[in-house]
């Protein structure tokens, strides 16, 4: 298995073994379906936001709050491609 490879792995394992249920189909669904076609910076970007509270994660996707900065474009297309799935 090549270092991309397991990176994605553990991306994967990470987004779908979350704190809340939510999070866990929200993110390990979008992980699933986009994961490997991201570019390295979108790769780096998402596994920072895997660091975040699940709360505060489930607020921004679900728009009851605004996502910081550096989170803003990813989530805003983490929740459009989670509505369309």
């Amino acid at each position: 298995m090549s270092a991309q490879e397991d990176r994605l792995k553990k991306l994967r394992i990470r987004s779908w073994r979350r704190g809340i249920k939510e999070m866990d189909l929200i993110l390990g669904g979008w992980s699933d379906a986009h994961l490997a076609s991201v570019d390295a910076e979108t790769l780096d970007l998402y596994e920072a936001l895997l660091s975040e509270n699940d709360h505060d994660l489930y607020q921004w996707v679900s728009g009851q709050a605004a996502a910081p900065e550096p989170f803003a474009a990813l989530i805003a297309r983490i929740a459009r491609e989670t509505e369309r799935a």
